[in-house]
């Protein structure tokens, strides 16, 4: 299960890459691993505001729908539209080209209330 070091993640199996004053966000290796096939994206609305945990997108796959979460409280001020059209994305290239939304975070020090790669590591240990 790849775990990139560069970028913070939640229990509910988001990261968050830091880029800037802006974070990119989306889904882990083992979240989309999970869902199986990914079939359609419910893409965020840009310009929302949204609140940590604030269920923000919604990826479907050919087993279920699952919420995304907004790691950190912010505004989304990009989407992934490359997804409508491909949604398969999520599946091959869940830290590059799968990423779904970029959001503006109100503080950026909220971060650090997520986990590092290690932290989600045991965090999938624990639920295995």
């Amino acid at each position: 299960m790849d775990i990139p070091k560069d970028r913070f993640y939640t229990k509910t199996h988001e990261w968050a890459l830091p880029e800037g004053d802006t974070v990119l966000v989306g889904i882990t290796d083992y979240a989309q691993d999970a869902l199986g096939d990914v079939v359609y994206v419910e893409l965020p609305e840009v310009g929302r505001a949204v609140e940590k945990g604030e269920a923000v997108a919604v990826v479907e796959s050919v087993k279920t729908a699952s919420d995304i979460y907004a790691p950190v409280a912010g505004e989304i001020v990009e989407v992934n539209l490359a997804l409508e059209k491909t949604p398969e994305l999520v599946n091959q290239d869940p830290y590059g080209e799968g990423w779904i939304f970029r959001l503006k975070p109100r503080d950026m020090g909220d971060l650090d209330e997520l986990l590092d790669a290690g932290g989600y590591q045991e965090v999938l240990e624990s639920e295995a």
